[in-house]
């Protein structure tokens, strides 16, 4: 009978997933349907879009558990950060701006922004090689967590749940495009909103309740930064290492001003008065979803004893069966909803990321160097050929990280997020609001974020110990780019004054109105 229902909650999310990307076709026949959905996109589907792309089965079961290890409640802090700074700040910030200059520009994809701003093609196609490569690892990433749960909940192969889930996705984005996306994306999110709200109610009862859960807490031993072992320090406000949490809270909350396929929701939302409402939208929903899944894991080190470490200790393996294992007494339709709940965490996030990749690709790269005069219709179908390739690429490596345990996958993901919000932060939000940015302040903003984290994969011993972790490294490349850019623009060549004027106009155009005089200012006038 639990299994039942199990198979069946499954089998209706498979089958309302394919048939809103079949629903959605008629948004999808031209490119800018397909990528953007006609910018025309109302705000609760583009804050939900925006909102399930920040957080996929990574944070769920890996960042939570592995953070909430470390940090205790602590952790929190990261998940509100991501509410405050990633959601609310970034859409005020950045939404307006990105939505009128790259309709004023007609970029439909990250790349295309660079070129048009900085009348550069050398930008466009290094920016569209640098996503093209750290997207596919990020992509890979998503797997991650799935195959602890589903062993728990299923009897089923980890290849057959990647697979299974990889055809899935594949069929909705190439069928039905950012539309189709856009709606699979508002339905997993509120899977979401509800998943974490019951699990977290279910856990703490578990426990006795969250003033007895908090209570069991204090007694758990920790050792601070200073080196210093003590009780209670998981549930202190800062937790046991503010300087590594502080790098967490940046990396994951200020990076995703500079991901391609976040800020790429900005592109398609229609109006102003739908940007202002989709900021409270997506704030809410990053509370209750980061907050609550970091909040959730904070609590770990109470199963401490049921989860299998290495011979030194936790191990990365240890991290991602802390999630899992706090879930495993819970009730069987707990269970199912915390399945559906990853899988919807993973999928919407890995549709993001496939479409933002074949989209790349194909406009940025293929087009403008191979088959300039290619047709929409051809386009399309090599975007929706990327697609599917993008996820056999994606799901071959995620099994092949299963099956030989290559860890260096798994941890491509702080690499790969720091490598594109290092490279593409600074540039794109100076490009919205500097006039004085230059392209060779761009360029080499670019190279300095990808060696370095790329550096950081390979010689990483050799890094000074704080820029050791990926995640340190990775939110150090974003804020030196706040300061590369500058500095370099004001030694370079400055760019076209006319040119920059011309971009720069969308956000201040003139619009001639006929008034008609009242009899009443006449006579005044004539006082």
């Amino acid at each position: 009978m639990d299994l039942a229902i199990k198979v069946i909650m499954l089998i209706v999310f498979f089958g309302v997933m394919i048939a809103v990307g079949v629903y959605c076709r008629r948004h999808s026949t031209d490119v800018n349907g397909f990528v953007l959905g006609g910018r025309a996109v109302g705000p609760w589907l583009t804050a939900f879009a925006f909102g399930t792309s920040y957080f996929s089965a990574v944070v769920f079961v890996g960042y939570a558990g592995q953070f909430g290890w470390k940090y205790g409640v602590a952790a929190t802090w990261a998940g509100l950060m991501n509410a405050f700074l990633g959601s609310l700040l970034a859409w005020a910030v950045l939404g307006r701006r990105t939505r009128i200059m790259t309709q004023h520009l007609s970029s439909a994809t990250m790349p295309q922004f660079f070129e048009e701003r900085f009348d550069s093609k050398a930008l466009k196609l290094v920016a569209s090689v640098v996503v093209f490569i750290f997207l596919i690892p990020y992509t890979a990433s998503l797997y991650n967590g799935l195959s602890r749960l589903f062993n728990m909940a299923f009897d089923i192969p980890y290849e057959v749940c990647v697979i299974a889930m990889a055809i899935l996705t594949a069929v909705y984005v190439i069928v039905g495009g950012y539309m189709a996306t856009a709606m699979n994306d508002f339905i997993q999110g509120i899977i979401m909103l509800v998943g974490i709200a019951a699990v977290i109610v279910a856990v703490l009862k578990s426990q006795g309740g969250l003033t007895e859960a908090l209570f069991k807490l204090s007694f758990v031993e920790g050792t601070t930064a200073a080196g210093k072992t003590q009780p209670g320090v998981f549930t202190s406000f800062f937790g046991p290492d503010i300087i590594n949490l502080a790098g967490v809270v940046i990396l994951t909350s200020l990076g995703t001003w500079g991901l391609p396929q976040m800020v790429q929701k900005f592109y398609a939302i229609k109006s102003e008065k739908a940007i202002n409402k989709g900021m409270i939208i997506s704030t809410v929903f990053a509370v209750v979803v980061a907050g609550g899944c970091y909040f959730l894991g904070g609590f770990g080190r109470l199963y401490g004893n049921q989860i299998e470490m290495g011979a030194d200790g936790v191990t990365p393996a240890s991290y991602d069966a802390i999630i899992p294992t706090m879930l495993s007494n819970l009730p069987s339709i707990l269970i199912a909803l915390v399945v559906v709940l990853v899988l919807s965490a993973s999928m919407s996030t890995l549709s993001s990321l496939v479409l933002t990749s074949s989209s790349t690709l194909t406009l940025d790269f293929i087009k403008p160097n191979f088959s300039k005069n290619m047709s929409e219709k051809k386009q399309l179908v090599c975007m929706r050929v990327f697609i599917a390739v993008f996820i056999v690429i994606s799901s071959v490596i995620a099994i092949y990280q299963y099956k030989g345990g290559a860890t260096f996958i798994a941890q491509m993901m702080g690499v790969s997020w720091g490598a594109l919000a290092g490279a593409f932060l600074a540039p794109f939000l100076y490009g919205l609001y500097w006039k004085k940015a230059t392209k060779a302040a761009c360029m080499f903003n670019f190279f300095f974020s990808t060696v370095v984290m790329i550096a950081n994969t390979l010689v990483r011993p050799h890094f000074p110990a704080l820029l050791q972790s990926p995640i340190n490294c990775g939110a150090a490349c974003m804020i030196a780019g706040l300061i590369i850019v500058p500095v370099i623009s004001l030694i370079t060549k400055a760019p076209s004054k006319e040119k920059v004027e011309s971009i720069f106009s969308c956000y201040d155009k003139k619009v001639m109105v006929s008034v008609t005089d009242s009899i009443g200012n006449s006579e005044e006038v004539a006082e």
